[in-house]
């Protein structure tokens, strides 16, 4: 079991902008790095207040957190992978290692958040902690009770029946959405799955955070109201494990 306060050696030396994870690994490897004095050694744990050298020179750990929303625009995907020609990081240029909490896929748009904060991520992402994303959904053809019903008592897509959720109807084709839940393309499966097809798909809120009037294409700084509400409501969350 890991100290939760602890962050991997090669991690903790990436963060302060020496290198990558990788070169980390090499530096290690050639006995060039030390915790509080003593030879360190690949998986080490760095905790706070721990002191870190590199070729006897001490390291700092100043990496600040960073939360932003942004307004996704249809075509742009939720990636890393700078392979990808329209991925959310070179799309964004933002000047920190930042990375997207969860996905909204490439036809979607809308409200997603990004940081350096792998430890707040985990907690959002983890689907038994019930954090809510709203979404106004746009459909091909008008919708009716029987719609409304499946959907909010769950509808069966990749071997499972969803969570109920909160629906309701906007007008003839457009319908709001709160789910508990991230599964893979969810909402267009579970229209896909009661015969409708999703034309028009925008996530405006992720827990307490709103997309409000945030301009297609553009991002801003979380308030530190909105931090503080995130960090709150993640506060007794539980962490996605290694392998989900």
């Amino acid at each position: 079991m890991t100290n939760e306060n602890s962050k991997n050696i090669n991690k903790f030396i990436s963060e302060t902008g020496l290198t990558s994870r990788r070169g980390a690994d090499k530096l290690i490897e050639a006995g060039k790095v030390k915790i509080n004095g003593k030879v360190a050694t690949l998986g080490n744990r760095v905790l706070k207040g721990d002191t870190v050298t590199v070729n006897g020179k001490p390291l700092q750990n100043t990496t600040k957190p960073v939360y932003i929303a942004f307004n996704k625009p249809v075509g742009i995907v939720c990636t890393t992978d700078r392979r990808e020609k329209n991925n959310i990081i070179d799309f964004l240029n933002f000047k920190e290692r930042i990375f997207p909490i969860g996905r909204l896929d490439k036809l979607s748009q809308g409200l997603i958040l990004l940081t350096n904060d792998g430890d707040i991520v985990n907690k959002i992402l983890r689907a038994r902690n019930y954090h809510e994303k709203e979404y106004l959904v746009k459909v091909d053809k008008p919708i009716n009770n029987y719609f409304l019903d499946n959907m909010r008592k769950g509808v069966p897509i990749l071997d499972q029946i969803t969570r109920r959720c909160f629906v309701q109807r906007l007008s003839d084709l457009e319908f709001k959405i709160i789910l508990t839940q991230g599964l893979n393309r969810q909402i267009r499966r579970m229209c896909e799955h009661l015969g409708y097809e999703v034309k028009n798909l925008k996530r405006v809120r992720i827990m307490d955070i709103k997309l409000s009037d945030l301009p297609k294409g553009k991002w801003r700084h979380l308030s530190e109201r909105e931090v503080k509400s995130l960090t709150l409501s993640t506060k007794n969350s539980e962490k996605t494990s290694k392998s989900a």
